[in-house]
């Protein structure tokens, strides 16, 4: 029995161990979404706008994409410190414009993190309507993975649902240089961008927001433009100013514009060299028009919180109410004790049943 029992002790030492085997064979590999590293804010000065030139920025062009203000911040892990510029703008596309204003086709997009750029210098990151610079200096981290903690502890590994939504469409990927998609909001940024072109005619006073790219096409690089106008009456009057003005859709060689409108959509072409690339680029676009009577509203609130704001509100407007007819009770009250002891000669002060009603009656 001994002897059975010894012939297959390494069967059923095999047998107990295979269960720990497999598991530890099936256990998925766990990577961390934020790296253990423990940043802490240590410093936040408010600076004026003109400040943003120290930082690589353009105070005009800031001021077109709404900023008033930048908020300096200073993060700390150990005894490295980091720099954080942080520009609130209006809402989450003019921070989106920011970014792709001031990225370059030398930058290259953070790994793990969305609508964030970086090159040896700094990393650009919008998230919701603040636009953000992280700054690389001689006291950043030199790791990697705590560099990248510190953009997830600052802006998240990614925007918002809902801030997601309100970005605008992109530029056609197809023959798409990277990093040169920009998205201009005023005429500033669109005399940096476009510095050869006339971009007064744009119509920047009328609402007109432009997006632009850069496209490989044979040998040389042709520039795509795409405005939007915020009617296609506007849009029609602008691109008949573009037409006369600049000459769309005329061979004039390496100087040939070309052009077309659909709706309240204006397409423009610089450098294609001949109107067939011109057109293949312009062609990229797909433009459809559609009328929504019920559009789908995507709160940030859940249902219930709505539900729990609205009775609060109404509760609060209640009260408000009801703390307004009791001072204009008092008022009126103390107005007639005051004009009774001021103004003794004065009806207000007296009531009705204290006067004296004389009857001139003659027999």
């Amino acid at each position: 029995m001994v002897r059975i029992f010894a012939k297959h002790t390494w069967l059923v030492a095999v047998l107990t161990a295979l269960p720990f085997l497999c598991s530890a064979q099936e256990k998925p590999l766990v990577i961390p979404l934020v790296p253990a590293a423990d940043w802490r804010q240590v410093d936040s000065q408010s600076l004026p706008l003109s400040a943003v030139s120290k930082y690589g920025g353009d105070p005009a062009v800031e001021q077109e994409y709404g900023v008033k203000a930048l908020e300096l911040r200073t993060y700390q892990l150990g005894k490295k410190r980091t720099q954080v510029v942080v520009e609130s703008a209006p809402d989450t596309v003019s921070a989106y414009g920011l970014l792709t204003f001031y990225q370059t086709p030398a930058m290259t997009p953070e790994k793990g993190l969305q609508i964030a750029i970086r090159d040896a210098n700094q990393t650009l990151m919008a998230r919701g309507n603040s636009f953000i610079r992280f700054l690389r200096g001689q006291d950043s981290p030199s790791s990697e993975s705590d560099y990248q903690a510190l953009l997830i502890f600052v802006g998240g590994s990614e925007p918002s649902k809902s801030a997601i939504e309100s970005l605008p469409s992109s530029m056609p990927p197809k023959g798409l240089v990277p990093g040169s998609e920009k998205y201009v909001l005023g005429l500033e940024a669109a005399k940096r961008v476009l510095s050869s072109f006339r971009t007064d005619l744009i119509g920047f006073e009328q609402g007109a927001q432009l997006q632009l790219g850069q496209y490989k096409t044979g040998k040389g690089t042709s520039t795509l433009i795409s405005i939007s106008y915020p009617t296609p009456q506007i849009a029609r009057v602008r691109f008949g100013a573009l037409t006369n003005f600049l000459g769309l859709n005329q061979d004039q060689g390496e100087d040939s514009i070309y052009g077309r409108r659909y709706h309240s959509y204006v397409f423009l072409v610089l450098n294609s060299g001949n109107a067939g690339t011109a057109s293949a680029l312009m062609d990229q676009f797909d433009v459809t028009e559609s009328v929504s009577w019920d559009q789908k509203y995507n709160p940030e609130r859940s249902f219930t919180l709505q539900v729990v704001h609205m009775i609060l509100a109404i509760l609060l407007l209640t009260a408000y109410l009801i703390g307004a007819c009791i001072v204009a009770g008092v008022l009126f009250f103390l107005s007639r004790r005051i004009a009774a002891k001021f103004f003794p000669d004065s009806p207000w002060g007296h009531p009705d049943e204290d006067q004296l009603i004389r009857l001139n009656l003659k027999t």
